[in-house]
């Protein structure tokens, strides 16, 4: 096994202090632990040489984010033949038939078997066809239950001991199984996830999903944290293992959206970890409803949204649409009400701050630009907020407000520019911020929509905490923590 720091951990007072992670945190090393890191960061195989508490060590980094792992194809313990494929499916032959070629294309990398669950198709003579011919196996319901429920009716026929849900929307790529396969190399890993790109088109469309696709995780590999860059991951394809679902009850099959962050949270929860593995493995996703026009495709953005309360109501806090610093929130409310003197100043003081706090840490100056930095960056996030989630009070505050107006604008359109300067999509400025402010509005009323179904207020809640500091003591291989 070989082990990378990941691109953005900072090493800071001679390798004493990490920066890194997600959600971000600073880590405080002792003098084996940071030999250790070293040794582990290098991007040497030292599998070999670990002891347990090494092993543990190493585990412990890379689900903080710190560590990225890299095993070799075929360095797990399992093989193509030890994962049954399970495609749900409701009226989607063609695709269907795409889905399950493209399975059976890799000869070397076949699974044990595949499943195709028919979730109640009107025409379900045409499902059946489709997959016997493939070679599939044909499980059939009587009604639509969902996504979910089809997964777990395959789920209670598997006898292997992973199993890899594939949408049949979905084409896997080359290869998708053995590098999914590597990561199970880590007992402690229960779930895996490919990165979902969407297919290229001419269309406004189909070039802003290639660039922001809510099921495109995008290309960096890490754990799968809620409230963290990588904060779940699509069930259009997961490899997992079988006794991991069958121990939390698998997917909640009253979740029509919104089954597969619940499962990922829930299995985290049980002590598991969810590892995305990035453009390391890839599936194409191609959903041809979203395609028809404007409308079903904003229908699936709320669709989305309405799944909000629910895993509020299943993980408080989690889904909360706003975390960020209280110091933050002062220092861009003031600049807002008109006082941006008094906000530079909330500024220079919380960085003065976190200078004293992290008084262990020799780069006095990174500190102080990391607090700058993280106070930019909240800003950026509280201007989203004001449209992705809160779209509806932001709108009837600034009907009445002069200076509310002001702040809404900023909201809705900085943002946006800030996220086409980094992706540099191949859209012009103007309609990219057009097609990303009807996917925030489309997404904000599914959130509004599903908090009035659940009478809670709770997925609409923000999280206004205080600069995460470090873990405390300092961190050792055999710490145990």
């Amino acid at each position: 096994m070989r082990y990378t720091f990941a691109p953005d951990v900072r090493h800071w007072s001679k390798g004493r202090v990490l920066l890194g992670g997600s959600p971000l945190r600073i880590l405080r090393l002792s003098a084996s632990g940071r030999e250790t890191a070293d040794r582990l960061g290098s991007g040497l195989a030292v599998t070999e040489s670990m002891d347990e508490a090494e092993t543990a060590f190493a585990s412990r980094l890379v689900r903080l984010g710190f560590l990225e792992p890299h095993p070799a194809i075929g360095e797990g313990p399992f093989d193509c033949s030890d994962v049954t494929v399970v495609v749900p499916v409701r009226d989607r032959p063609i695709q269907l038939a795409e889905a399950l070629a493209a399975i059976f294309k890799e000869e070397a990398d076949q699974p044990a078997r595949v499943v195709v669950v028919d979730d109640g198709s009107a025409d379900a003579d045409s499902i059946s066809e489709v997959a016997l011919d493939a070679g599939a196996l044909l499980v059939r319901r009587g009604s639509s239950g969902g996504p979910a429920g089809a997964r777990n009716a395959a789920l209670a026929r598997v006898r292997t001991p992973l199993v890899a849900f594939v949408d049949s929307d979905v084409t896997v790529g080359p290869g998708w199984l053995p590098w999914l396969l590597r990561s199970f190399v880590d007992p402690g890993v229960a779930l895996v996830a490919p990165r979902v790109v969407s297919p290229s088109g001419d269309d406004l469309r189909s070039r802003y999903d290639t660039e922001r696709s809510p099921l495109d995780m995008g290309p960096k590999p890490g754990p799968i944290v809620a409230r963290s860059r990588l904060a779940y991951a699509p069930a259009a394809t997961l490899l997992c293992r079988v006794d991991a679902l069958v121990a939390i009850g698998g997917f909640d099959e009253t979740m029509p959206v919104g089954e597969d962050v619940d499962l990922c949270w829930r299995l985290s929860d049980a002590g598991w970890a969810c590892w995305y593995a990035g453009d390391e493995a890839w599936v194409s996703h191609d959903d041809r409803t979203e395609r028809r026009g404007w409308v079903d495709w904003a229908r699936r953005r709320f669709d989305y949204g309405t799944s909000a309360a629910p895993l509020d109501s299943r993980h408080p806090g989690a889904v909360a649409p706003l975390g960020v610093s209280g110091w933050s929130v002062g220092a861009w409310a003031a600049v807002a009400v008109g006082h941006p003197i008094a906000g530079a100043a909330v500024v220079t003081g919380t960085a003065a701050a976190l200078v004293r706090r992290l008084d262990f840490v020799d780069e006095r100056r990174g500190v102080a630009e990391l607090a700058l930095r993280g106070n930019l960056g909240a800003g950026e996030l509280v201007g989203r907020a004001l449209v992705r989630p809160w779209f509806p009070l932001t709108l009837a505050v600034a009907l009445v407000s002069r200076r509310a107006r002001r702040v809404a604008l900023a909201g809705a359109v900085v943002p946006p520019l800030l996220d086409w300067a980094r992706r540099r999509p191949p859209i012009d400025p103007l309609r990219w911020t057009a097609v990303s402010l009807l996917d925030d509005v489309a997404y904000s009323a599914g959130v509004w929509a599903g908090a009035w179904r659940a009478r809670s207020a709770g997925a609409l809640r923000p999280d206004i905490h205080d600069w995460p500091g470090s873990t405390g003591e300092p961190l050792a291989p055999r710490d145990g923590r």
